[in-house]
């Protein structure tokens, strides 16, 4: 038989007892895995168009650094540049690249920082994600907590959760808002809410600006004003239209004539289209524009957010774009600009 023998000293607990003792274990445990971090980086911004990439990637970069200041370094870094918050993350590119690191062993990085919980989460993805980072063994820090998400404290889960809620409802409020501002600006005040303008028309400073802000910068209003090279294509299409000739008819003779297409005219702006030719969409679409009246028109499309997957809701949104019924355009009380053909004659168009 052996017998083993134990001093009192080893028997003994430490001051404080067993918890005390558990406590400090744990303490100097996340001070271990805490120091020198490797990090990987998420930020995402909208639209180039109403956004500046550079400034807001410059700030959540800014923001993620101070909340692991003294912990680690970033060493990676994926940032979704004209991707909604309405989407999965497996459905932005970066975020997507993201995913797939953190099946990868040698990843090169312990944890995730974002630079904004507005700007990574929306609605439940945070919940979501949360599970998928905790599974691979990755931490998440977030400016909103201060630090390092601790996913076994419920309190911090439900901020996150309320924090995806609140992003949600701020996309809300800012499309509604958005939308009834513009919708006053175009009926009353006949503004120009920007984009291309349509073929036929060449935009032309009016009054100043009125945001006084602006206004002291030169900045002006655009209105429309008519092409003196392509407005009478636009006119002579109208009244082909008009005297019974058909879309395809309309757009052959185009061709024939050797007319540039609307991409062809203003490639500049239309780098995304070919510029060959002149086809009956092209055709059917000018024709259909309410612009030529003179009057300002908004709101002939909408974006819809549908299910990517409708079997798989967990894959979050994607936008749709659709075309209103005319009875849902907001066109404004006066005439805006010079009219390419009267309202009578687009009306029988």
């Amino acid at each position: 038989m052996v017998t083993t023998t134990m001093s009192t000293a080893a028997l003994a607990v430490p001051d404080g007892g067993l918890a005390a003792w558990a406590a400090g274990v744990a303490r100097r445990s996340v001070q271990v895995v805490a120091r020198g971090l490797r990090f990987a980086f998420y930020g995402r911004v909208s639209t180039e168009d109403w956004q500046d990439p550079v400034s807001s990637r410059a700030r959540q970069v800014s923001e993620a650094q101070a909340v692991i200041a003294g912990e680690g370094r970033i060493v990676a870094e994926f940032f979704d540049l004209g991707s909604s918050r309405t989407l999965a993350w497996p459905s932005r590119p970066q975020a997507a690249r993201l995913l797939a690191a953190l099946a990868d062993a040698d990843r090169g990085f312990d944890a995730i920082v974002v630079g904004s919980h507005e700007r990574a989460f929306y609605g439940n993805q945070f919940t979501l994600m949360v599970s998928v980072f905790e599974y691979h063994g990755v931490q998440l820090w977030l400016p909103e907590v201060g630090g390092r998400l601790d996913p076994s404290i419920s309190s911090l889960q439900e901020l996150g959760v309320l924090l995806g809620i609140v992003s949600q409802r701020e996309v809300v409020r800012a499309r509604r808002r958005t939308v009834g501002s513009m919708s006053v600006q175009v009926r009353e005040q006949g503004r120009f809410m920007g984009g291309r303008p349509p073929y036929g028309f060449v935009l032309k400073p009016s009054r100043p600006h009125p945001n006084w802000a602006l206004a002291r910068r030169g900045v002006c209003l655009q209105v429309l004003e008519c092409d003196p090279a392509t407005g009478p294509i636009v006119s002579w299409m109208f009244r082909a239209r008009r005297e019974g000739s058909s879309l395809a008819r309309i757009t052959r003779a185009l061709n024939e004539a050797g007319i540039p297409c609307p991409s062809a005219a203003d490639a500049l702006r239309n780098q995304h289209r070919g510029g060959e030719a002149w086809t009956v969409g092209t055709v059917r679409a000018i024709l259909g524009n309410p612009a030529y009246t003179g009057r300002a028109v908004w709101n002939r499309q909408r974006t819809d957010r549908v299910l990517v997957d409708p079997d798989n809701p967990g894959l979050g949104h994607r936008e749709v774009v659709r075309w209103n019924n005319p009875d849902q355009w907001i066109i404004s009380r006066e005439a805006t600009h010079a009219a390419v053909v009267s309202e009578a004659d687009f009306v029988a168009v």
